[in-house]
């Protein structure tokens, strides 16, 4: 037995977290370390959608509106995410996507610091869609668009800037970025900050009450495994509720949403976030899917995403070799999310033979490797297979 070996065999025996993996659908011959991209399926969801189908919309039908609660569902889903992240109840409202979110939040947020402010800070290094949503937000409120890194953003801001839009954890390479010292510096500037937390909610704290985040918004279907499209979530703090300006006002949000009045009157605090009727099936499907959260403190899934993750990289060193992947992802856990980015040759082709031998990560153009630790459902003898095929196939012994 190899050193690597008898070290995840006494790490998962000691893991307070290991027996969490039963309530998720997955296959023993697989490591799934994809789960920044999809979350793993949750056990109790196809019952739960089966029941949502065949009773509540097949037996109930329009009275599900009222008698399962659909109609609350929005907020109701909203209360279970905010522990997740460090909010208090009364200030987040699920649906839509992200990127709608996104447009919400960042042209709010310019409204509410009035005109004299011109310019919008977007992380130059985001999601794609965050800055095309970002440069649409700025065409349409009559602003310029500044890319800038989350590094340069102190010395960015001034008093020409209404809103900047950060990414929580950088989806290629892993980066954790300074949420509360970037928030502070945003506010000392006069300016309002949107964060979007896909890549970091569910993996670890976020703090959004604490460090006095503004808004914020996320995807529900990675580490809160909520499924494929399953709808995303706006955080409105709560004394800017009542400033919050939707460009996106719908009869879901109205104030009277049955009136059928011709002028808009928006509703009272986070349903100002709602805009149409909401994805029932998959909201309900993100709310079974929640519950895998029962007496889990993100404290500790933090703790074990970090050991996870040096695990990870002390075994990719035993078993690549020197000099056959770099690591993009930052060393030091303050500045670490819940995935390990590598970058070698022939990236697209390493991560196809992983694939067929059980280990399922993801590859991102030109050359990176990306891998999610999702501390629920992955284990420390997962890791330390994941690296050992890794090292077999970089070593060309998949190849013979």
């Amino acid at each position: 037995m190899s050193e690597q070996v008898a070290r995840a065999a006494a790490l998962d025996a000691a893991d307070e977290l290991a027996g969490i993996r039963k309530r998720f659908v997955l296959e023993d011959e697989v490591v799934y370390l994809d789960g920044n991209s999809l979350g793993a399926l949750p056990a109790n969801v196809p019952g739960h959608v089966e029941d949502v189908v065949r009773r509540q919309w097949g037996e109930l039908r329009i009275r599900s509106w009222d008698e399962s609660g659909w109609w609350t569902a929005p907020e109701r889903i909203g209360e279970r995410i905010a522990p997740l992240v460090g909010a208090a109840p009364g200030q987040i409202v699920v649906g839509d996507s992200t990127s709608v979110n996104v447009f919400k939040a960042v042209v709010a947020a310019v409204r509410m610091v009035g005109d004299d402010r011109d310019e919008i800070l977007v992380d130059a290094t985001t999601f794609p869609t965050d800055g095309y949503i970002a440069e649409s937000a700025a065409r349409m409120t009559g602003r310029t668009l500044r890319p800038v890194t989350p590094a340069e953003v102190p010395a960015a801001l001034g008093d020409r800037t209404a809103a900047v839009l950060l990414n929580h954890v950088d989806y290629r390479s892993g980066r954790l970025h300074d949420l509360p010292s970037l928030t502070a510096a945003v506010h000392a500037a006069g300016a309002l900050v949107v964060w979007d937390l896909c890549h970091s909610a569910g993996a670890l704290p976020v703090g959004l009450d604490e460090h006095g985040v503004d808004l914020a918004v996320g995807c529900t279907y990675k580490y809160l495994n909520g499924g494929p499209g399953s709808p995303a979530y706006l955080y409105v703090r709560r004394d800017l509720q009542d400033r919050f300006d939707s460009p996106l006002p719908g009869w879901n949000s109205h104030a009277e949403p049955f009136g059928m009045r011709p002028a808009y009157a928006p509703a009272s605090g986070a349903l100002r976030g709602r805009v149409g009727t909401p994805d029932i099936l998959s909201m309900l499907a993100l709310e079974a899917a929640l519950e895998v959260w029962d007496g889990v403190s993100v404290d500790a899934v933090r703790a074990k995403s970090l050991a996870l993750t040096d695990f990870f990289l002390e075994c990719v060193g035993a078993y690549a070799g020197e000099g056959r992947v770099e690591t993009l992802t930052p060393v030091a856990h303050a500045e670490r999310g819940s995935q390990v980015a590598l970058r070698c040759e022939d990236a697209g082709d390493v991560m196809k033979r992983l694939i067929e031998r059980g280990v399922v990560g993801d590859f991102r153009h030109p050359d990176v490797l990306r891998f999610g630790f999702t501390p629920l459902y992955v284990g420390f003898s997962d890791v330390e297979r994941a690296a050992r095929v890794l090292g077999e196939v970089l070593s060309g012994e998949a190849l013979r």
